[in-house]
Formats: C-alpha cells, structure tokens, sequence
C-alpha cells in the first residue's frame, strides 16, 4: 500500500497567487504516463479561469487535488449556498475525466484562525474514476500544527505483479564462463601496445578491444528469462 500526503500550509491573505504543479508519474507495468496536479486557485480563481481559457492537451490526469477556494453546499454542509465557480470547476474535471472523491470522513480542510469566520471545506480531490488503485481520502486535522490548512492522503493500492525481464547471462562455473575467460586473457595479451604513438592511438587500440570483448560476450554468453524466482 503507497500513501500519497498532501500537506497544504498555505495561509489566505488577499494577494493574486495561481499555482499550477503538475506531477507526471510512469506506471511501468502499463508503460502508460499519468499525471497528478496540484492547483491552487486564488479568491479571484486565476487557476480556473486559466485552465478554462487555455488548451492543455494533456491526457491521464489521474488526481487533481488541493485549494480550489470555492465554498459549496455540495461538499461543505455548514455552506448553504452553490457557487457559480463549482460550475465552471466540474466542466473542467469532465474534460480530463475526472470525479470528485468524498473523504472517509467529513472535516474541514481550513481552520479559521478568527471566531467571526467559521471553519471551511476548500480542499478537494478529484481521481480518475477508471481507476480502482485509489479509494476515498483522508483528513487530518490533528497533524495541521500552526497551519490553517489540514494535510490529506490517498491511499494507492499497489499489485503484485510479474513484469518478464530477459538478459544476456553466463552460468558461473560452466564451460562457456571459462572459455569467455580464456577469450577475453587472449585478446589482452595480443594487444599491440607499441604502436602508441598519441591518444589518438590509445582511443583506437581501446576501442578495438572494446568490440572483440562483446564479440566474445555473445559468442559464450545466452539469453535467460529472469523471474520473481531465479537465483542471484
């Protein structure tokens, strides 16, 4: 199991901050390249109206997640009122097929740091829904310390998986490692090291015997399928 933690310590003031990270991950078994984003879009939201006006052929977002500062009823109970960003957000997510995740448990991402505001849910997590690796996140607000903002996690289920790798391999102690030996002792000692007359020369000589060591390489050596249960 692989946990993913985002923390966000990022206090709000009023200034024009958009932050935009993306973070591509290859997923080896599948040889297919997934990206994670983290946007932080500002009281103006910058982020999503840069995101709305601008094409960005990216494809396999599989999260998207961090302070999009829009308050909705739709995630925050204690918020009676719909954005008219969350609209503009939601079209945004459909074009990189992504849905909205629910946290194992309703918290608030932002803790007010004054008693005339309360404590909000500003924080969201969108995953690729064709993805069964990620479940529901995780927040915790007992490891937000000084900040106002709380770290999340997710939870990536990784699989067990056999991933077939063949190389080119000599048997320790057979005949082919003693006669790649006595190959590999011969073509040193009939090297021809008198007629080093610059490094130009030297280069040469190296570089000939360089392809006489692979030719006796694949000459002795063969091919083997390296599994979870082969020896070292």
């Amino acid at each position: 199991m692989l946990t993913f933690i985002f923390l966000f310590f990022v206090s709000l003031c009023k200034m024009t901050l958009l932050i935009i990270e993306m973070f591509p991950v290859s997923c080896f078994s599948t040889r297919v390249l997934f990206s994670f984003w983290l946007i932080y879009s500002d009281s103006s939201q910058l982020a999503l109206k840069y995101l709305k006006n601008t094409e960005i052929n990216i494809h396999n977002v599989m999260i998207m997640i961090d302070n999009f500062n829009i308050r909705n009823s739709l995630w925050d109970s204690n918020f009676p009122f719909h954005s008219s960003h969350s609209d503009t957000l939601f079209n945004m997510t459909d074009l990189f097929s992504l849905e909205i995740s629910k946290p194992t448990e309703n918290l608030p991402t932002r803790f007010s740091d004054n008693d005339q505001d309360s404590d909000s849910i500003l924080d969201l997590v969108f995953l690729w829904p064709f993805s069964s690796e990620f479940n529901n996140y995780h927040i915790y607000p007992d490891w937000r310390l000084l900040s106002d903002y709380v770290p999340i996690t997710i939870d990536a289920s990784i699989s067990d998986e056999h991933i077939s790798i063949k190389q080119w391999s000599l048997l320790k102690g057979s005949d082919e490692e003693s006669l790649f030996f006595e190959n590999l002792i011969q073509s040193i000692k009939n090297l021809n090291t008198l007629s080093i007359q610059n490094s130009e020369t030297l280069k040469e000589i190296i570089q000939n015997l360089l392809i006489k060591i692979k030719n006796i390489w694949f000459k002795h050596s063969r091919t083997v399928n390296i599994t979870r249960h082969s020896k070292a």
